[in-house]
């Protein structure tokens, strides 16, 4: 650890430590523990926020570089924000703020506040960069364009989901109807998107709302490949000397339910074994990040296997906010 940004954690433990114990002074074995918290919170913030950052840009060329000047859409919030322009005087920039508004309120109420602090903070951003940064005209043919301006977009939606957050609100409020509803996210966002390309194709014409089709296909495409699809949950293995820590973790931090194998270690010199115990719990890919973050805090070297869960049923999966 760089000496600077170690001298910095270990003032902001101790001040942390204090601000508890008032009047009493940190100790370092008080200190040394929370230095390792914070510094592996640091790192997580400093990787998703740079898949964020890489996100926004390119979520930005595909717009501003492909779909803007040749009057294309897309589906989801983005392709609201997109038809409005088209059909008002109003700066794409202000649309992509206003209409993801209600769904970013919604993600304080699904997920958490946190997740919808840096939604917000990277849909402004991405506000910002459409609004100021000058990206060139790749092409003005239709079928390039519907390709890879949804290609762009998609990549920029994926990265931002990577880092933590979104950039087009309908994702949020998909998986929202669909814990009410009993639906797969999948048919919501089609849904969604077919009275968007519906409204596109009376609005401005039937071959803008095909184009428009393809483009949310390559952009949908796209973001499977980039995080595996945000309808999937992801099944979570965790191996650990650590595992009643991060079982508590699980269910008291991130109020996840989670279920406990009866297991033996294979490794070791002429066949030996021991005993212990392994811990399965499922999330969605917008849960995953806070996850492995926390599991760092616990320990570095636990051993995770995640596989990728089409449908589940019951459970506390659908029931709680992550905290």
């Amino acid at each position: 650890m760089n000496p600077f940004i170690s001298k910095l954690l270990v003032e902001i433990a101790r001040k942390r430590i204090e601000a508890k114990q008032k009047t009493i002074p940190a100790s370092k074995r008080q200190i040394v523990p929370l230095v390792r918290i914070l510094h592996v919170e640091m790192v997580h913030a400093i990787k998703e926020y740079i898949f964020i950052i890489i996100g926004v840009f390119s979520a930005g060329f595909g717009l501003k570089g492909f779909l803007l000047p040749n009057r294309f859409i897309d589906g989801g919030a983005t392709g609201i924000s997109l038809l409005l322009e088209n059909i008002t005087n109003l700066n794409l920039s202000y649309l992509l703020i206003l209409v993801n508004l209600p769904f970013i309120f919604l993600a304080s109420k699904t997920f958490s506040l946190k997740f919808a602090i840096k939604s917000i903070i990277a849909i402004a951003f991405l506000a910002i960069v459409v609004h100021y940064v000058e990206y060139p005209t790749i092409t003005d043919d239709k079928l390039l364009i519907a390709v890879f301006g949804g290609f762009f977009l998609g990549l920029g939606i994926g990265m931002a989901m990577r880092g933590g957050s979104v950039i087009d609100g309908t994702e949020v409020l998909a998986i929202f109807l669909s814990r009410k509803l009993s639906i797969t996210v999948g048919d919501v966002l089609l849904l969604i998107n077919i009275l968007i390309f519906s409204f596109g194709a009376y609005v401005l014409s039937v071959e803008i709302a095909l184009y428009a089709i393809l483009t949310y296909l390559a952009a949908a495409k796209t973001v499977d490949f980039v995080v595996d699809g945000v309808e999937e949950y992801v099944g979570v293995t965790i191996i650990s000397e650590r595992h009643e820590d991060i079982r508590i973790m699980i269910i008291e931090r991130l109020q996840r339910a989670c279920t406990i194998y009866a297991g033996k270690g294979g490794y070791g010199n002429r066949g030996k074994s021991y005993d212990k115990d392994i811990i399965y719990t499922v999330v969605t890919r917008l849960e995953l990040a806070k996850l492995h973050t926390e599991i760092d805090k616990i320990d570095k070297s636990a051993f995770i296997i995640m596989g990728l869960v089409k449908d589940l049923r019951g459970g506390m999966i659908k029931k709680k906010p992550l905290k």
